[in-house]
């Protein structure tokens, strides 16, 4: 079977790329609702392109970079823009901002440096982050296209967003410092 780099998953995961702008603009025109769909339609995408390469053996190392990214640029793109929206609070864009920018610095690092052994899987209370920081996104472009003011579902969320991004930036700080302690061990 084939590897072609440009196969299904990687289109698909493309397309999700390109929706980053049509999101952005959809938000700053106050069309929340139009960019709630635009946003759901990203999150399908995701899943259907991470089953396509992994039940039909579609893996490439083009895909295995562009999903995370097509995932990052869209999540974090979405959550500056609702900052400038003034939907969420600043101090909680910052935090997710600031924690990727560590995680994708922290991960080039590491590679560069070549003390990270190929693939690093992401941590599990990354995952549920990131599940929180989707399910704070869906409540705030559903709320607003339903013309709703914040409320309390905004308010817990926004502090499971803010818990999980510490305890998960904290996490990958405790495992970079254990890879590192390793490494100058076997010198």
């Amino acid at each position: 079977m084939s590897r072609l780099w440009l196969n299904l998953p990687n289109l698909i995961s493309l397309g999700r790329l390109l929706l980053v702008p049509l999101a952005i603009s959809l938000i700053l025109e106050g069309s929340y609702w139009a960019a709630f769909w635009i946003f759901v339609i990203a999150g399908v995408s995701d899943a259907v392109d991470g089953f396509i390469a992994k039940r039909f053996d579609r893996r490439t190392s083009l895909g295995a970079l562009l999903d995370p990214l097509a995932d990052k640029a869209l999540l974090v793109s979405v959550y500056v823009t609702l900052g400038i929206a003034g939907q969420l609070w600043t101090w909680l864009v910052v935090l997710v901002v600031f924690r990727d920018i560590m995680i994708v610095g922290g991960f080039l690092l590491f590679q560069a440096i070549a003390v990270v052994p190929k693939p690093v899987h992401p941590l599990f209370i990354s995952k549920i982050n990131t599940g929180v920081q989707v399910a704070l996104v869906w409540y705030v472009l559903a709320r607003r296209g339903l013309g709703a003011v914040a409320g309390p579902g905004d308010v817990v969320l926004g502090i499971a967003v803010a818990a999980t991004t510490v305890v998960s930036g904290l996490a990958y700080l405790v495992r970079w410092a254990r890879i590192l302690g390793r490494s100058e061990q076997a010198l």
